[in-house]
């Protein structure tokens, strides 16, 4: 399965993809806020951790996907999005990503965010998004109310960060598929002007 926008390829991750993800992911600030891992990341922390995405996406009834995000021009995986804890019945899933620090503010996370909440509301037929946020996490608070996400909550000290040892409260964001096709050709027109820009 792929997902194909103006830049980017969204697909099931490679063993190939390992470097790619290394780099990305052995960034202290990012480990900080996102991801569960401890830092430095080794090599073979990334490859068990494609292995068990890889077995995520051979299961015939899928509560998680994760794509890696490559961009087309360059052939090279610059960070992942996945819809994770699906549940069909209630038609809800959670959200995340992360991104390469060289590749942030170019658009690729608005880009690729778009696709899969396309992917999420139109293929999957779910009816709402959330995205479990740390309260320091600025950044990633701000590119979700930018795509329509309200806050719903905070949850006390609800996760421990791998890379620090440390608790955090979280936010809990939540995108209704109503509220996303209000927002949603406003963001296209937006990206398709910062690509634009980026290419002069």
């Amino acid at each position: 399965m792929k997902l194909k926008t103006e830049r980017l390829i969204l697909r099931k991750p490679r063993m190939s993809d390992w470097k790619d993800l290394l780099e990305g992911l052995n960034d202290k600030e990012l480990l900080k806020k996102v991801i569960p891992f401890e830092y430095p990341i080794s090599k073979e922390d990334i490859l068990e951790k494609i292995k068990v995405i890889m077995k995520e996406w051979k299961k015939e009834k899928k509560t998680n996907y994760i794509f890696s995000i490559e961009v087309k021009s360059e052939n090279k995986v610059i960070g992942e999005i996945s819809i994770n804890n699906l549940r069909k019945k209630h038609k809800t899933a959670e959200t995340g990503s992360w991104i390469n620090k060289k590749y942030q503010r170019k658009g690729y996370i608005l880009e690729a965010k778009i696709a899969v909440n396309e992917f999420a509301f139109n293929e999957l037929k779910l009816r709402k998004l959330l995205s479990p946020i740390f309260v320091e996490n600025k950044p990633s608070i701000s590119v979700q109310k930018k795509i329509g996400y309200k806050l719903e909550g905070r949850l006390r000290k609800q996760s421990i960060c791998t890379s620090t040892g440390k608790i955090h409260d979280e936010y809990i964001f939540g995108l209704l598929k109503e509220d996303w096709k209000k927002i949603s050709s406003k963001l296209k027109k937006e990206l398709k002007e910062k690509i634009k820009r980026l290419e002069k």
